[in-house]
């Protein structure tokens, strides 16, 4: 069979890429194993935000005698949470597949192998193409520590299908997933710890960034650990003891679950790269701006590549990879200076453009600002005073360099931000922006205002 464009993988990389070479006239077949839908609508964002939805609403509910209210006998029903999770997810996978069931698209079933750079082998059949998108998307990382394998653990697929609270969990790793969906499971009434390598969680992020989000899960029941190095496990009676070193100390914390969120890699054992002559390293695809592989008429997207794995952006990588994979000019090229990213825990992380640490590691000069939800008349109305939002611009012409909220409803302030950083604008544009009172949003003008006095005058 030939093609002008294979994809491998119709999630949200893969189908954006299919799509936009379907657009400009390319005669396209997607390959995917299945279960059709993707990582974000079957094992990511829509199902862990569905079941997050209901542990905020808990929460809500446990805090009413602040605002007057009382509300008694609160229990979770977890099997009920996972229902209504299903069925939303369903919904969402099924318009996915109705649109890679478009006829447009030959959609073939079955895992991809390379024969050579323009040959795919799927089953018994062998496809041609000029040109391939690979979009496989990622797997839980396995990490080998001792006894880890033999104890047994879950990885955020099982602990977003749980039917049953367990009485316990320790989660490993303090990243997005382990953090969201720790605090889920401390909310609902599990006894939770979390474990984490780096001196503060959110280690991608810049330390004060992650502080307001360890004291609210502390202040929740949760225990975290910081700096600690994992060393063995162990079980007995049913429960398994995670033993770790922290400050020269051995510690222990024992649990009737362990729940490994130590991150995930690219899922790309399968493809047999070294056919098509795509150059991988440390476990993922190397592409360029273009989001070309080593081999010239071979692209990649998304998690597989592993730079970000954020579904809006392998949205727009899928896009440009599929505009240049049927396109010789112009040829598009992906910018990362708005890159933007989003903890959904509570406080809500929401980063785009440059931290602060991105800034010195690189010696790019900047002016920041912070200010806190805690001195704002609507988050203190609202109950909602953790965190801050934090500005960084260019010390001469004002230019927004980067915009980082935690804090209350950060996922939806943020982007004003990312929308003034478009248009390249500056402090002094958002500081003069009126915004009304009171809301969440007037907060960004604050320190605005404050670096807008730095800027000089033109």
């Amino acid at each position: 069979m030939k093609f002008d464009v294979i994809v491998i993988g119709g999630g949200s990389a893969g189908y954006a890429a299919a799509r936009t070479a379907a657009d400009l006239g390319a005669k396209v077949a997607i390959v995917d194993k299945g279960p059709l839908g993707g990582l974000c609508i079957l094992r990511g964002c829509m199902p862990s935000k569905a079941l997050l939805r209901s542990s905020d609403i808990m929460a809500l509910m446990r805090r009413a005698g602040e605002f007057g209210l009382a509300a008694s006998g609160l229990k979770a029903d977890l099997a009920a949470i996972a229902d209504r999770k299903k069925a939303l997810v369903k919904e969402f996978a099924d318009y996915r597949i109705q649109q890679l069931k478009n006829p447009r698209f030959k959609l073939i079933r079955g895992r991809a192998r390379f024969e050579s750079p323009r040959r795919v082998r799927v089953g018994a059949d062998t496809l041609q193409a000029e040109s391939v998108i690979i979009a496989t998307g990622s797997v839980p990382r396995h990490v080998p520590i001792p006894g880890l394998d033999e104890v047994g653990y879950i990885t955020s697929d099982e602990a977003l299908s749980l039917r049953k609270l367990p009485k316990s969990m320790v989660v490993l790793g303090a990243g997005p997933v382990a953090t969201e969906l720790g605090q889920f499971f401390c909310r609902l009434g599990v006894r939770t710890t979390l474990i984490q390598r780096s001196s503060h969680i959110h280690s991608a992020c810049d330390e004060d960034m992650a502080r307001p989000v360890e004291a609210r899960l502390r202040e929740e029941g949760m225990a975290v650990y910081t700096g600690a190095k994992l060393t063995r496990f162990t079980k007995k009676n049913g429960r398994t003891t995670t033993h770790f070193l922290q400050g020269g100390r051995r510690r222990r914390a024992s649990a009737e679950t362990v729940f490994q969120a130590l991150g995930r890699v690219p899922n790309i054992k399968s493809l047999n790269l070294s056919k098509a002559g795509v150059d991988v390293e440390n476990g993922r695809i190397l592409v360029d701006n273009q989001m070309r592989t080593s081999a010239k008429n071979v692209f990649a997207v998304g998690d597989c590549v592993g730079t970000y794995e954020i579904v809006h952006i392998a949205i727009q990588q899928g896009e440009i990879a599929g505009h240049n994979a049927v396109l010789e000019t112009p040829k598009k090229t992906m910018d990362y200076r708005l890159r933007a990213s989003v903890v959904f825990t509570d406080p809500q992380v929401a980063s785009v453009g440059l931290l602060e640490k991105e800034c010195r590691q690189q010696r790019i000069d900047y002016l920041v600002a912070k200010y806190p939800f805690n001195d704002h008349g609507k988050s203190m109305i609202a109950g909602e005073t953790h965190g801050f939002v934090k500005i960084l611009c260019d010390p001469k012409t004002g230019e927004i360099l980067g915009g980082h909220i935690v804090g209350p409803e950060a996922s939806e302030l943020f982007h004003e931000l990312i929308a003034i950083m478009y248009f390249q604008g500056t402090v002094r544009d958002l500081a003069h922006i009126p915004h009304y009172h009171p809301t969440l949003a007037e907060i960004l003008t604050y320190p605005a205002e404050e670096l807008a006095q730095q800027i000089p005058q033109r």
